[in-house]
């Protein structure tokens, strides 16, 4: 199994450079714009209270935040934290972002709206117990939000993920249909998007599997 403290580090050390992917940062105008679509055709259109679980350095709670939605982010990494607040200060919005397990977010007893995760699963060591617990998390009749897909094991600079990350149940991300078999469950509706053909998403062409699940609850 993994180790919290690796995994921290990681992508503490990860998070100087994270923005520097194009779907990371979202500073080409094409693959902003093309996110900000995607997240409008999946939210409410009042203003809704958003968990946005492994918010990473907030580019999507940003994109949430000027639409007029309530965000709060969750992350392990402190160094991800601190760069998803900088993130909304500089713009002029507000955010709630917190430093703890996106498997288990330290919100209390707040229920949501909205849970959204992007290319997180992979790095859980159980990631049906946190989809258990993300549902939890929404109000009657909210949205689970899941952008995922199955790609090759990541790495930073170079660097190989943590120690004993072959271990975990969806470390080179998860397809579409086994992770429909794992929500079904848990929601009372649920589509699948498909991602891949769409290069403004990725800042470029990609030929690996990219989705996203929206479920009601």
């Amino acid at each position: 199994m993994t180790n919290s403290d690796a995994i921290t580090a990681y992508w503490d050390a990860a998070a100087p450079s994270f923005d520097d992917e194009p779907d990371h940062g979202l500073r080409e105008e094409a693959t902003r714009e093309a996110w900000s679509k995607l997240l409008v055709s999946w939210m409410p259109s009042r203003p809704a209270d958003v968990l946005d679980v492994g918010c990473g350095t907030g580019s999507l709670s940003q994109l949430l935040a000027e639409a007029g939605h309530q965000v709060t982010g969750v992350d392990l990494s402190p160094r991800m934290v601190e760069q998803a607040r900088a993130k909304l200060t500089a713009a002029d919005l507000q955010g709630r972002f917190l430093v703890g397990d996106a498997a288990a977010p330290p919100t209390g007893e707040d229920r949501f709206d909205v849970l959204l995760s992007r290319h997180l699963v992979w790095t859980l060591s159980d990631p049906k117990a946190a989809l258990n617990e993300w549902v939890t998390r929404l109000r009657p009749d909210g949205t689970l939000i899941l952008v995922e897909g199955r790609w090759r094991e990541a790495g930073q600079s170079g660097v190989p993920y943590v120690a004993g990350a072959e271990t975990l149940p969806w470390h080179h991300g998860v397809g579409a249909d086994e992770l429909r078999a794992a929500v079904a469950p848990l929601v009372t509706d649920l589509h699948v998007e498909p991602l891949s053909d769409n290069p403004d998403l990725w800042g470029g062409p990609v030929t690996d599997e990219r989705y996203a699940l929206i479920a009601r609850i």
